[in-house]
This record gives C-alpha cells, structure tokens and sequence, in this order.
C-alpha cells in the first residue's frame, strides 16, 4: 500500500449551500469519492454536510461516514472505520474528498481523519478547502461587526469549562462560544453573570429550515449542539474610527 493519492478536506460552511465556494465545489465534483459524516443525531438519514454537499453533488457520490462524538467508547472504532474507508480510495491513487460542515481547520472532525490517513497511507497528500465559519454567518445575518480596530476576538468551546468562557468574555471585546447547545441556559446565565447578556445572539440551523435568531434574552431552553453564541460589543454607529 502506497498511498499515492490524496484527502481533501473541504469546508461546506454552517449550512446555506449558497455560502460554499466555488473552489469546494470543484474539489467535490473532481473527487474520485466524496465523504459526508452522519451522526446519531441524523438517526440514519442525511446529516447537515450531506445535504449542503447534495446541492452540488450528485446525492448518489456521497458516501457516509458513521461519527458519535459523544460515544467516547465507539469514537476511535468509528475513525478507524472511517479512515480505511477513505485510505482505500487514496491507496488506489484517487482523491477523496471529506466534506466538513464550517472551515476544516475549527473544531472539525477531519482533523482525526486525517491523522487515520496518514497511520494507513503514509504517502497520502492532504490539502484543504476553507469554508465560512457559523460565527460568521451568524455575524451576518445580524449585521454585527465581529472585529473593528484594536478588538480581541475569542473563540472557544464551551466544553472547555466555565471558567475559561469567563475569562473570554471578560478579556475579549468579540466572543464566539461553540458547542453549548444542551446547556444553553447555563451558558446565558455564565453570559449574563458576566454583564453581557444584551450583547449576545443565539443562532441555531443557520442556513438551514428551522433557522432561529435570537437575541439571548429571548433564548429558550437547550438548543441543538451546532448553535453559536455570539457576544459583541456595543457599537456607537456615530463614532467612525471610535475603536481604532
């Protein structure tokens, strides 16, 4: 086994198939294989990079990839399973693509298939396709400017504490929090505790039916694990340069 061919990771964006590239829709297209995860929440129907890569891609190229984040038992079997899937096509000297919801290199799960890959094809060649990030597609759809003069701009998972989402927004002008869909109430209480509470806006599905935007104080209850918290600093529109 060789591994003479190659893995593309390509960003597909949040979930309007208008906001993917034309450069990943060439990469799909040109592909030998196109890879779509499927997670349990997707109960074996067509998970949310599925169906954006559908819109450009014949629905019959798409092969799934089974993924359950939260299963920790079943995770590395299933990037197992994953990664010999793709390295048949790449040991072949083909081009596989994997399509990837958002930009591949922010929180995605082809960083691990990546590293699978390459244990199996050592020689595989991997490039990426970057993709519109939800932060900035919820930043439009709200017309907030996510980063002006001197701002910071701070990303981070809600996953990696409370503590350190404290410490973003108390540091950081601009703060994206990712994957706290289940615990959305404690995260806007975190929010608000931190004084922040009228600068945020929650947006689940964007792109997609059921699309919801809402400011956080009309947020209600736990919302689906790819929502975006997004907390910016009020802006005095009549101060041009007032940030600089």
């Amino acid at each position: 086994m060789t591994g003479v061919g190659a893995l593309v990771g390509v960003g597909v964006g949040p979930g309007d198939p208008e906001h993917v590239t034309l450069k990943a829709v060439r990469e799909l297209r040109e592909a030998d294989r196109v890879f779509v995860p499927a997670t349990s929440a997707s109960a074996g129907g067509a998970g949310r990079a599925e169906t954006v890569a559908a819109a450009h891609v014949a629905p019959e190229r798409l092969i799934r990839l089974g993924f359950a984040m939260a299963d920790e038992d079943g995770r590395d079997a299933q990037w197992d399973a994953a990664g010999q899937a793709i390295a048949r096509v790449v040991d072949a000297g083909g081009t596989a693509a994997f399509a990837t919801l958002g930009d591949p290199s922010v929180y995605s799960t082809f960083a691990y298939v990546v590293q699978t890959v390459r244990a199996l094809a050592p020689g595989v060649t991997v490039r990426t396709v970057p993709g519109i990030t939800a932060m900035q597609d919820l930043a439009a759809r709200t017309g907030a400017m996510l980063a002006e003069g001197t701002d910071g701009v701070a990303l981070i998972p809600w996953t990696a504490g409370e503590a350190r989402v404290r410490a973003a927004l108390d540091a950081f002008e601009t703060v994206v929090i990712y994957k706290g869909g289940r615990h959305l109430p404690r995260l806007l209480e975190v929010v608000r505790e931190a004084g922040r509470e009228d600068e945020a806006t929650v947006g689940t599905h964007l792109g997609l039916g059921g699309e919801v935007v809402t400011a956080a104080g009309a947020a209600d209850g736990p919302v689906p694990y790819f929502s975006t918290v997004l907390v910016t600093p009020a802006r005095d529109a009549a101060a041009r340069g007032g940030r600089l």
